[in-house]
This record gives C-alpha cells, structure tokens and sequence, in this order.
C-alpha cells in the first residue's frame, strides 16, 4: 500500500469516527435524560402514596393527586421515546463502527472502498436523525409536564398566600 493511499483509507476511517463521538455524546446525555425521568417517576410514586397514606381530602391535596396522576402517562411516553432514541443512537455508534471497519478491511483485503461504506454512513446517520426526533418529542412532554407542575405549584401558592393574608387581617367581624 502507497503512504497517499494508506493516508486516504485513514481519513476515511476517521469520518466515522467523529460521528462515533457525536453518537456518543448524544448517549450520554440521553442516558441522564433517562435517569433523571427515571427519578421523576420514583419521586412522584412515593409522594403519591404519601397523600393516599394520609388520607387528605383537602382540595389541593386533591387536586395534588390528580396532578400525579395526569404526569404518570406523560413521563411513561418520555421514558419510551428516551429508551428508543438511546437503542437508535446505540444503533448508529455501532454502524459507524462497522463502517470504519469496512473502509479499514476493504483496503487491507485489497477490495478498496466501494458503496458498502457509505450505504454504512447513511444509515448510521438515518438512526442519529431517528433518534434526535425522538429527543424532540420528549422535549415537548418534559416541558409540558414541568407547565403543569408550575401550574399546580402557582396554584399552591396562591392558595397559601391567601391564608396567610387572612391570618394577618384583624378579624372585623
């Protein structure tokens, strides 16, 4: 093999490898994602039963449970769309991989590079799209659950500020 051609099929190899790295932080941030959603759902579980244990009729204790309740689907569908964006972007760290060695054993076996690699890169790239769509779409229910907890949160607050304004009236009566 001639030192151009050697350095040809190394840069070559190295494309897939950059995305290897993209692929890569992207799993990871993923993987926090999941874990954080993960955590979210535990947390919400146990103050759940923490109100059912209670037995609080209150209003808001209510309205509290109903909030818990209408967050368990939302964060289900999250937890889904991060498990399927993190399998794709496994999916594509692994063609990349299977990429740079096709490039690397092409020439090593004398076959150079035919249209194996790139059918290769376009579909690593096909599951980093896939998968940063799924991304997308989890965005938008974590946002809309954190809303309805703001919402809630408002809400609590509002209610609060209110008692603790009557406390503070001189009763007129």
């Amino acid at each position: 093999m001639n030192p151009d051609g050697a350095l040809s099929v190394l840069s070559a190899m190295i494309t897939p490898a950059v995305l290897i790295s993209a692929g890569g932080t992207l799993i990871l941030s993923t993987s926090q994602r999941l874990g954080r959603t993960t955590d979210r759902v535990r947390s919400l579980t146990g103050r759940f039963k923490q109100l059912i244990g209670e037995g609080r009729l209150e209003p808001l204790a209510r309205e509290e449970k109903r909030m818990i309740i209408s967050q368990i689907p939302r964060l289900t569908r999250r937890v889904r769309l991060l498990q399927r964006a993190l399998t794709s972007f496994y999916g594509a760290v692994a063609v990349f991989v299977l990429t740079s060695l096709v490039i690397g054993g092409g020439e090593v076996l004398g076959r150079g590079a035919a249209s194996a690699p790139t059918l290769l890169g376009l579909l690593g790239a096909v599951a980093l799209a896939y998968g940063s769509t799924l991304l997308i779409f989890e965005a938008q229910l974590s946002y809309r659950t954190t809303r309805r907890e703001m919402d809630f949160l408002q809400q609590l607050g509002d209610h609060y500020a209110e008692l603790y304004k009557q406390e503070r009236e001189p009763d007129r009566s």
